[in-house]
């Protein structure tokens, strides 16, 4: 495997308004509820993740997804949909004038998330789809992928090569855990270096790799008090950003509350995290 330099990946969100994700730039976060809820809740997370991140000095990238089509059971709930999620984070973008990251499921759904997301990006389920990838690299926008559950760090070179010849430069790659058993996460930390070998700059979702898939039986399961210490060994091995689903209330959210970091919690955990990325500098 040959290794290629991190370009650091650029868009600008808003007029004067540059985000510049790789080495020697600043965090990068995307957070955010697992789903749209409602648009309250939603502005109500984004206007606070984003006041502690301008505290901070960190790069938000608001998220939710519009469409959770993956849930465990049929009768677990999903979201608004398409087009009224949309408008929905078209009008926090706007508002509170975040970038705004959901997920698509379908080659159909590239063109119109396109139209309103600064970054789009592929679940981890649907990494290797050929299709799904083509359509998000013609938007033009900024893709995440995350890494399947199912899929070696190495084997991520395919999706990258997939983007680049549909055109896509701008390229980010998120580690959220690999299947270890049923029902069950762990974390291969060579997977951050192995990954920006490809060239890209890599994140680390700290709160799926805690997940437990299926655990609860119609619903998957989590241990939310593993994502600090694994973000603080992610941190340590020099990632570029991280990926964290934020609540003001877990246990009553309607979608991955168990591996959902409180939105209290957010702040010092950051706090600590940015202490551990400037013991790196050398």
């Amino acid at each position: 495997m040959s290794s290629a330099a991190i370009e650091p990946v650029v868009f600008t969100p808003f007029e004067g308004q540059s985000l510049r994700i790789g080495p020697e730039q600043p965090l990068l976060l995307l957070a955010g509820p697992c789903v749209l809820e409602s648009e309250a809740l939603a502005r109500e997370i984004a206007t606070e993740v984003r006041a502690i991140c301008s505290r901070l000095g960190i790069q938000y990238v608001f998220k939710a997804s519009f469409d959770k089509a993956n849930r465990t059971s049929i009768r677990s709930f999903r979201g608004p949909g398409l087009h009224k999620g949309l408008g929905m984070l078209a009008r926090i973008r706007n508002d509170v004038q975040v970038p705004v990251v959901s997920d698509i499921h379908e080659a159909a759904q590239a063109r119109p998330a396109g139209e309103v997301l600064d970054l789009i990006q592929i679940p981890a389920f649907l990494c290797r789809q050929t299709d799904l990838l083509l359509a998000a690299a013609k938007t033009g926008k900024v893709v995440n992928v995350k890494k399947g559950q199912f899929v070696s760090p190495q084997d991520m070179q395919h999706a990258v090569g997939k983007l680049r010849d549909g055109g896509c430069r701008s390229i980010l790659l998120t580690e959220r855990g690999a299947s270890f058993g049923y029902n069950n996460l762990v974390v291969d930390m060579r997977s951050f270096q192995i990954m920006q070998g490809f060239g890209c700059p890599v994140i680390f979702d700290g709160t799926h790799s805690v997940q437990l898939p299926g655990g609860a039986g119609s619903c998957s399961g989590g241990q939310r008090e593993f994502i600090a210490p694994l973000a603080r060994a992610a941190m340590a091995t020099g990632i570029d950003g991280l990926f964290l689903e934020v609540h003001p209330d877990p246990d009553r959210a309607l979608c991955d509350g168990p591996n959902s970091l409180p939105l209290k919690d957010l702040e010092p955990l950051l706090q600590r995290l940015l202490r551990i990325r400037e013991a790196l500098r050398p």
